[in-house]
């Protein structure tokens, strides 16, 4: 499985829905990560920090609605895109579970092509490399589903790894990666890798980025990590 692959936290109490869910989602190329209830879901997005979550209204103890509450006024779980499912398919209760902060709202029964559907338009916006977009910063263009990058018009020969870190980069210029998040990222939580191969691996990309010239587009953040401009 890649390392760079979508997360998805599916919450859902229903063992059989939550089964379902999981198998169309790994399907269509997603990790999938399982949580039956509130509780355990809160305590898996701070260990796993998935790009998206499907997340059921109706759970034991802690609510759907009251774990996304916690989730958008949290800095660090703030911009990952929750899809609240629902039997209530009243207006009002879509208002509700949108203003807690859900991006998106689907009222059970639901089709689970329109639901993949629904995790694909999240994802495009919120990791547009692995939705396989094309990404441009300044004068560098990755193009994802065919694996090109070019700088100046140039090709550019990048290894799997030093395109995955890019990739990264790209989506979220301007961001400051530590060494753990883009071992998270790049090369997979189940893989023990060294914090400096990630040092290693930025080097070539940078070698790789100015080989036709141009200014070294990272940035060094001493004591944090590694961003893009």
């Amino acid at each position: 499985m890649s390392a760079d692959q979508p997360v998805v936290l599916v919450v859902e109490d229903e063992a059989a829905q939550r089964e379902v869910l999981s198998y169309n989602l790994e399907a269509e190329g997603f990790r999938v990560a399982r949580a039956e209830n509130g509780e355990e879901a809160l305590i898996l997005v701070a260990e796993e920090q998935p790009d998206i979550i499907v997340l059921d209204w109706m759970l034991p103890n802690v609510s759907g609605i009251e774990v996304c509450r916690q989730l958008k006024t949290r800095p660090e779980t703030r911009s990952v895109p929750v899809i609240m499912l629902s039997a209530r398919s009243e207006e009002v209760d879509k208002v509700r579970g949108l203003e807690t902060g859900a991006d998106d709202y689907v009222v059970k029964p639901y089709s689970v092509v329109e639901l993949m559907a629904r995790v694909r338009a999240q994802l495009r916006r919120t990791r547009p490399a692995a939705a396989g977009l094309r990404l441009q910063y300044d004068d560098i263009m990755l193009d994802a589903e065919t694996h090109r990058v070019t700088r100046l018009g140039e090709p550019l020969k990048l290894g799997p790894t030093e395109f995955r870190l890019l990739s990264t980069f790209m989506e979220k210029p301007g961001r400051v990666w530590s060494r753990e998040q883009l071992l998270d990222r790049v090369w997979g939580r189940d893989i023990y890798v060294d914090t400096r191969t990630v040092d290693v691996h930025i080097g070539r990309l940078r070698k790789a980025l100015c080989q036709y010239g141009g200014g070294d587009p990272l940035r060094t953040v001493r004591g944090a990590g590694y961003a893009l401009g």
